[in-house]
């Protein structure tokens, strides 16, 4: 497997989805007294990553 970076571009919608998903995943987790340390890593990022301005410029508005 390799190292890296991934970029997943989500909508407001697709956003919220994962991190509900995921704290009802870690809320199962506590239920059955497993470490919950991945999901929490995980959640932190999710929750502030930033929010990616969209570009403009003088080619976004050229028809081609």
């Amino acid at each position: 497997m390799r190292d890296g970076r991934r970029i997943l571009e989500l909508d407001w919608y697709e956003h919220s989805l994962l991190i509900h998903s995921l704290n009802e995943q870690r809320n199962q987790m506590i239920k059955e007294q497993e470490p919950t340390d991945a999901v929490d890593e995980i959640l932190l990022k999710i929750i502030d990553a930033p929010i990616a301005r969209e570009r403009k410029g003088w080619w976004r508005s050229e028809e081609r």
